[in-house]
């Protein structure tokens, strides 16, 4: 890691970041995901690369956690409903202090704990163990209503993908939620309308997909959020603090595999061996990135 990273990540928890930080440090940890997909030959690099700005802005400037105490009862909690995005969850934990940097390249390797999903009874710092797809809301929507029965103030945050979205189990949360009134509960969706077998058109139509979770009760953003971009992220952390009491939804326009040219907006690189040809190429682009974003600090 840069020296300017390091510097970062030693005040995490301790301040608010800029915008332009937390755009360099989602650069370089996409660089970060990049190397350690090519070096294991496996794993998914599409749908992890699309949601890079989002879990970087949730750790470093939104969620309530401590890494020295994972399990703290008070905490935000996290869902990462698409688990197969787990290599840019574990970079991200790892920068945010759950375990270290280095644990990440271990990725999939025999006898790791940091598996191809994760894995809640072995990963500091992960919620709930996700893979499956669908199951992501309805665990959330648990959370949460254990919370608003309990007292708590923490908060639940879900991402999902379009995969999780074609799955009924989670339209049935999404309507429990809503008749609950589960209003510390919020859902993103990483929107790059992508999947592993073909674009969201070509698998299952979402669209219109804002008008469909509001009939289903949900609160959801009218304005634009571009996922990839850190200062649209941050706008959407204003709506939901604005927001009327009722569960929350924010639809972020993302691209899959983004930072890469070749993979960009491609099935093809859901879940593609990264190898030494494509990650010669792909590495030179995202270091460019990196460097360009470092510079703006």
């Amino acid at each position: 890691m840069s020296d300017k990273l390091n510097e970062l990540l030693a005040d995490a928890g301790k301040r608010r970041y800029s915008s332009d930080e937390l755009a360099f440090m989602a650069a370089a940890f996409r660089e970060n995901m990049f190397t350690i997909l090519h070096e294991r030959g496996t794993g998914h690099w599409g749908g992890s690369a699309s949601s890079a700005e989002l879990t970087t802005c949730l750790y470093f400037n939104r969620l309530n956690v401590d890494p020295k105490n994972p399990r703290w009862e008070d905490r935000d909690r996290f869902v990462l409903s698409k688990g197969h995005a787990s290599v840019n969850l574990y970079t991200v934990l790892a920068a945010r202090g759950y375990f270290p940097m280095d644990d990440v390249h271990s990725f999939r390797k025999l006898g790791s704990y940091l598996q191809g999903h994760p894995a809640m009874n072995k990963i500091p710092g992960v919620d709930m163990s996700t893979g499956a797809l669908g199951h992501g809301i309805s665990v959330a929507v648990g959370m949460a209503l254990a919370a608003k029965l309990s007292g708590k103030n923490y908060k639940t945050y879900v991402m999902t993908g379009e995969g999780c979205l074609n799955e009924g189990q989670s339209w049935e949360a999404l309507m429990f939620a809503a008749k609950e009134k589960i209003e510390n509960l919020v859902l993103l969706i990483d929107y790059n309308k992508v999947q592993l077998d073909g674009t969201e058109d070509q698998i299952m139509p979402l669209e219109p997909l804002k008008e469909k979770l509001e009939a289903f009760g949900w609160l959801v953003n009218d304005e634009k959020y571009d996922g990839n971009k850190t200062s649209d992220i941050l706008k959407s952390f204003q709506w939901l603090d604005s927001t009327p009491n009722v569960p929350k939804c924010v639809i972020y326009d993302t691209i899959k595999g983004k930072g890469v040219d070749f993979s960009e907006g491609k099935n093809t690189w859901h879940g593609a061996v990264i190898d030494d040809e494509h990650y010669e190429i792909g590495i030179k682009q995202l270091r460019k990135d990196k460097e360009e974003k470092e510079a703006r600090l």
